[in-house]
């Protein structure tokens, strides 16, 4: 029997999570420039929290950072080639010029960031929709497995320095759940059998996300990375593993001109 005390928070998240989720696939579905400006508005929020949480102090200098973020994300889109990456860059320079301490933090999340804006944008736009559909269901399918094992098996501590809740009951279920979902992807839409092998290392790549997010809050002693999202956290929090995801597989499809060439 479920005991309340494991699930203290699940009312407030499987309600906050189920209207991003709603949001994100209407998004992904309408695609064009709603989901551009949807993701470019996360992007921007993503690092409006990185900097609050480097420096608490400077939440003007968070907001301008933000903005910043979103704003040359979504110019990159119709700019010519040869200005996209200045304009993806201005937001490291920026930051790093104006930050008094954490720099390198701040550059390191700030890439990791835009990349996996940029990462998304060009899923959607060059490869098509089901395959960010996929991806999106790969890390969200990795997270709910890992939540509900880690919270109802629980077991040996993955990273207990690191992160004290995250057990390898969890993370072995979020492999699992990853790997499921690509024998679904593989069955109903004739795809070949990597999309499981494949959808199992994004599932990897997510988690270390999720951990290297963790590593950050630890060092500077926060909880969460805001308190935007009820059950959740920020929206950092909640996209963590996506940053991990989308950066993996956009290295790992970049010289492919689309997916079904991969596979």
């Amino acid at each position: 029997m479920l005991k309340p005390e494991k699930l203290p928070d699940l009312a407030s998240r499987s309600a906050s999570a189920l209207a991003m989720i709603f949001l994100g696939f209407w998004g992904i579905w309408i695609g064009g420039f709603v989901f551009q400006i949807l993701v470019s508005i996360v992007c921007g929020v993503m690092i409006w929290e990185l900097v609050v949480m480097l420096v608490p102090s400077k939440k003007s200098l968070a907001l301008q950072l933000g903005s910043v973020t979103g704003a040359s994300l979504l110019l990159s889109l119709y700019f010519p080639n040869e200005f996209i990456l200045p304009l993806l860059t201005a937001s490291f320079l920026v930051g790093i010029s104006q930050l008094s301490r954490n720099r390198i933090i701040y550059l390191l999340f700030s890439i990791m960031i835009v990349i996996s804006g940029f990462a998304i944008l060009f899923l959607r736009n060059d490869f098509g929709l089901i395959w960010v559909v996929w991806l999106v269901t790969v890390v969200v399918v990795t997270d709910i497995s890992g939540y509900f094992a880690g919270r109802l098996i629980g077991g040996p501590k993955f990273w207990p320095q690191v992160s004290p809740k995250k057990t390898w009951s969890g993370t072995i279920a979020g492999w699992l759940g990853a790997g499921f979902v690509g024998a679904l992807f593989m069955v109903n839409l004739d795809f070949g059998p990597k999309i499981i092998g494949i959808s199992v290392a994004v599932s990897m790549a997510s988690q270390l996300g999720d951990i290297a997010e963790s590593a950050l809050k630890r060092k500077i002693l926060v909880k969460d990375s805001s308190n935007l999202i009820p059950g959740h956290g920020g929206v950092l929090d909640r996209f963590d593993g996506m940053l991990g995801a989308l950066i993996f597989l956009f290295t790992l499809w970049l010289p492919y001109g689309a997916a079904g060439d991969f596979f």
